[in-house]
C-alpha cells in the first residue's frame, strides 16, 4: 500500500496528527505519523518516532538539545526529509501532508523541499495566510491556511480544514495514476519573463515551438529565476533563453529591499551545466519595490513607474548596473557551454523605450559598454537596434537558440569592436 505521511510535532499537535492519519486510511493509503517534536513526545510506538528521525538526521537526544533552536529545526527538518527520500527510493510514497505553526511549517517544509516536482506535498499551517516564501522557497509545495490554531484537538474548524486538506493530498496521489507519462526526453527551452518584457515573450514561444521545442516560462519575480536554476541543475532543460535578468540587479545591487531578490545567484546553473544560454539584460535597468511607502530612503527621487498599488519601479543608478553588468559578465564568461548576449539599442524593457518612464538612453548606453568590455571572446554579442519587447529582437533570440540546439550551430568567437 502506498503511503502519504503525517508530519507533526506530536508532543503538541498529537490529536491533530492521528485525525489526519486516520482520515488518510480511510481514503486508501497508509498513513505513518512521523514524529518531529523538538522535545521527545514519548510516544514510542508510531511508525517514525522521534528517536528515528533524530538518527535519520544523524544526531542524538543530547547533541540536538545543545543546538540553537534554529539549527534543532534544521534537524529534524532534516531526518523528516530523509525518510520521505528512503519512502521515495522504495516506491512507497504517494505524497506527504503536514501540519504546524511556525516551528512545525519549517521542520516540514524543510522536510518536503528536496522531493521532485510534482510531488503531491501539502501543509496545514498557521502562517499560511503570511508571506510563505521562505517556507516554500521555489517549489511546488502546497500551503493551507488553518484559521484556527492547533492546540492539540480537534474542534469544528479544524476537522473542516483537515479534512478538506486530506483530500486534496489524496486527490493528488489519486491524479497521478490518471496523468499521462511526461515524455523522458525532448527539446526543453526556459525563457523567462516579466511584465516589462512581455512583448517579447509570445514571439519567442511561438518561434521556439514552430522549431520543436517545449518552451516554460518563468517569471522573474526571485522565486521564479531560482526555481530556473534548480530545474536546470536536474536536467529538465535543453537550453534556457534568460530574456529577463532583472533578478540579477536585485540580487547584487537591491540589499534584499527588492522584492523579486532571487531565493539564489542567478546565471550559474545553465552555465555549469554546459547548456546553451541566450541572454539579455531584460529588466536589468530597474528595481522592484512594494508600495510607494515602501520604496527606502536611498531610492527615493529618482525615475519612478508605479506599476501597480504594490509594485513600484525604480531606476537603477549608473554605479548600480555597472556592478551589476560586471556580475554578468563574469558569470556568463564562466560558462561551460555556448552563450550568446544580445543588446538591444532602443532599451532593456517597455517602460525602458524612448517615451518611457523609465527611459536613460545614456545609462542603457554604458551597460552595454561595460558588457561588451568585460566579456569573453567566447560569448557572441550581439546589438540589435530595437527595444526589447520589438519583434525583430524577440526573433532574433529565438533564431539564436534554435541555431544551437537545432541547427547544430558552432560556438562562434565574438570579435569585439
Amino acid at each position: 500500500m502506498k503511503k502519504i505521511p503525517v508530519i507533526a510535532t506530536v508532543n503538541t499537535k498529537e490529536a491533530e496528527a492521528e485525525y489526519l492519519s486516520e482520515r488518510i486510511r480511510l481514503g486508501g493509503y497508509a498513513a505513518p505519523i512521523i514524529d518531529v517534536s523538538t522535545l521527545d513526545s514519548g510516544r514510542l510506538d508510531l511508525p517514525y518516532p522521534y528517536a528515528a528521525v533524530l538518527a535519520a538526521a544523524g544526531v542524538t537526544a543530547e547533541e540536538l538539545r545543545a543546538l540553537r533552536r534554529d539549527e534543532m529545526v534544521r534537524a529534524m527538518g532534516r531526518g523528516a526529509g530523509r525518510i520521505l527520500r528512503d519512502l521515495r527510493a522504495k516506491g512507497e510514497l504517494a505524497g506527504a501532508i503536514a501540519i504546524g505553526g511556525n516551528q512545525g511549517t519549517a521542520i516540514a517544509a524543510i522536510a518536503m523541499r528536496d522531493l521532485p516536482l510534482g510531488t503531491p506535498r501539502l501543509i496545514v499551517s498557521t502562517v499560511a495566510s503570511g508571506n510563505i516564501r521562505p517556507y516554500i522557497e521555489d517549489t511546488d509545495i502546497l500551503m493551507m491556511f488553518s484559521v484556527a490554531d492547533f492546540i492539540n484537538n480537534t474542534n469544528i474548524v479544524s476537522r473542516l480544514i483537515m479534512k478538506n486538506a486530506v483530500a486534496a493530498v489524496i486527490g493528488m496521489a489519486a491524479g497521478e495514476a490518471l496523468l499521462e507519462p511526461e515524455p523522458a526526453t525532448g527539446l526543453r527551452v526556459a525563457l523567462t519573463a516579466f511584465g516589462n518584457t512581455a512583448g517579447a515573450i509570445e514571439t519567442i514561444r511561438r518561434e521556439l515551438e514552430a522549431g520543436g521545442c517545449e518552451v516554460v516560462g518563468f517569471h522573474a519575480s526571485g522565486a521564479g529565476g531560482a526555481a530556473m536554476e534548480s530545474l536546470i541543475e536536474q536536467g529538465l532543460f535543453s537550453g534556457v533563453v534568460d530574456l529577463t535578468t532583472h533578478e540579477l540587479l536585485a540580487e547584487v545591487c537591491g540589499g534584499g529591499a527588492d522584492i523579486y531578490t532571487p531565493l539564489r545567484p542567478r546565471l550559474i546553473a545553465a552555465g555549469a551545466r554546459g547548456i546553451p544560454q541566450v541572454v539579455a539584460p531584460g529588466a536589468l535597468e530597474y528595481f522592484c519595490f512594494g508600495a510607494e511607502s515602501a520604496i527606502p530612503a536611498a531610492y527615493r527621487g529618482r525615475k519612478t513607474h508605479h506599476h501597480n498599488p504594490y509594485n513600484t519601479n525604480v531606476r537603477a543608478s549608473l554605479a548600480e548596473v555597472t556592478t551589476a553588468a560586471e556580475v554578468m559578465a563574469e558569470r556568463l564568461n564562466a560558462a561551460r557551454g555556448p552563450v550568446s548576449l544580445l543588446l538591444p539599442q532602443r532599451g532593456f524593457s517597455a517602460n525602458g523605450r524612448e517615451g518611457g518612464l523609465l527611459y536613460e538612453p545614456e545609462t542603457d548606453r554604458r551597460l552595454r559598454e561595460i558588457l561588451r568590455k568585460n566579456m569573453d571572446q567566447k560569448v557572441r554579442i550581439m546589438e540589435i537596434d530595437a527595444n526589447i519587447n520589438d519583434e525583430t529582437f524577440a526573433k532574433a533570440a529565438a533564431a539564436e537558440m534554435l541555431g544551437y540546439i537545432t541547427g547544430g550551430k558552432k560556438w562562434l568567437i565574438s570579435q569585439k569592436p
